[in-house]
């Protein structure tokens, strides 16, 4: 479903709630379900796909585009949400014991042990490489706990202004409700490719990974055009039963950035992403954008600018306290009197009182 069949309800005389429509993120076009593509160029090639985006990561305009805004399981191109999130939250050094619930995670695995400890960029590794879906646990686990990490990405999703994008699962394995959209997932990737970890992990072809009793193994990336296609970044692929084929990935050449997603495709899909990606390098510059990819919304959480100290030298102490009593106020002024003055009068009274003995005293 496109993001402009969604509506905000607009209440009315006579208690009826009646459909306004919202404009879909990125531009107008990009509500259609059929192809979109600039006039002018020639069409970009054909695609098995249900749903695509081609665009442009530097300028953020988007070259073509297929039902963008259509919402389809993300399978483990999801993945990619999860590493966009839990980068700047965990320390890469960090080092962790996987629980057992962790290791024993359903679907495709890198292979954690509860025998063996990982640093924490292992286990982006272990994610963005290897797709494990039991590093996206370990890491969700590491990051306080998978309902605090659901939390975070669906955050995040509405920061990027990803608003087709609803988390379930830290993985991408298939939960009612979880949803992403071919637009979303060029946003997410655009997002990860300004963050130099992320970049580095999606385009890491081999690794080695730690195993129990000290020992290691090798794990490969499972995007095969990082070994097919010239100038090939990376980002994220994904399939399940129910989801399909799904994929995200990014190429340079000639110092320019092609971005293509795409959902619920039925076969090999390699080839056409090559395809499509050859086409958005072609017409880059020469075709008028269909829409946009929008900039994320400023981080609520930046961190506040560091205040000035609030430590006094002995040598300011003085100006301080002139300033201090400078800033007095009347009505300090006013319970100043007050107080001394009722000082003075109750040691008038005790004195007058003494002296009154004193005479008694003496007639006695």
């Amino acid at each position: 479903m496109p993001i402009a069949a969604f509506i905000t309800s607009v209440s009315l005389t006579g208690g009826t709630s009646y459909a306004a429509p919202t404009a879909p993120v990125g531009g107008e076009a990009l509500g259609s379900h059929g192809l979109v593509s600039p006039e002018g160029v020639k069409k970009p090639p054909k695609s098995k796909a249900t749903s695509y985006v081609i665009a442009d990561v530097t300028t953020g305009n988007v070259l073509a585009a297929k039902d963008a805004h259509g919402r389809y399981l993300p399978a483990s191109t999801l993945k990619a949400l999860t590493a966009l999130t839990l980068i700047p939250k965990l320390d890469k050094d960090r080092v962790i014991r996987p629980s057992r619930n962790a290791c024993n995670q359903e679907g495709s695995a890198v292979g954690l042990s509860v025998k063996a400890k990982y640093k924490v960029e292992d286990l982006f590794r272990g994610l963005m490489m290897s797709s494990g879906n039991d590093a996206a646990m370990a890491l969700a686990e590491t990051n306080g706990g998978l309902d605090k990490t659901m939390r975070d990405m669906n955050a995040e999703a509405k920061r990027l202004q990803a608003n087709d994008t609803v988390a379930k699962t830290p993985s991408g394995l298939d939960k009612p409700g979880q949803s992403s959209s071919a637009y979303d997932l060029a946003l997410i990737a655009r997002a990860g490719l300004a963050n130099p970890d992320f970049k580095r992990y999606i385009s890491t072809k081999t690794a080695n990974f730690p195993a129990p009793k000290g020992k290691h193994y090798q794990i490969s990336n499972h995007n095969k055009l990082l070994w097919r296609y010239k100038g090939m970044i990376g980002v994220k692929n994904g399939w399940t039963s129910k989801a399909r084929a799904s994929f995200v990935g990014a190429a340079t050449r000639g110092g320019h950035t092609i971005v293509v997603s795409i959902m619920r495709h039925e076969g090999f899909f390699w080839d056409e992403v090559a395809k499509l990606l050859d086409w958005g390098f072609s017409v880059r510059g020469k075709a008028t954008p269909v829409g946009k990819l929008v900039d994320p919304l400023p981080d609520p959480q930046a961190a506040p600018q560091p205040q000035a100290s609030t430590s006094v030298t002995p040598a300011a102490q003085p100006a301080l306290l002139d300033r201090a009593a400078s800033k007095q106020t009347d009505s300090t002024r006013t319970v100043g009197a007050l107080v001394i003055g009722g000082g003075l009068l109750f040691g008038l009274i005790w004195l007058a009182y003494g002296i009154r003995r004193k005479r008694g005293r003496s007639r006695l």
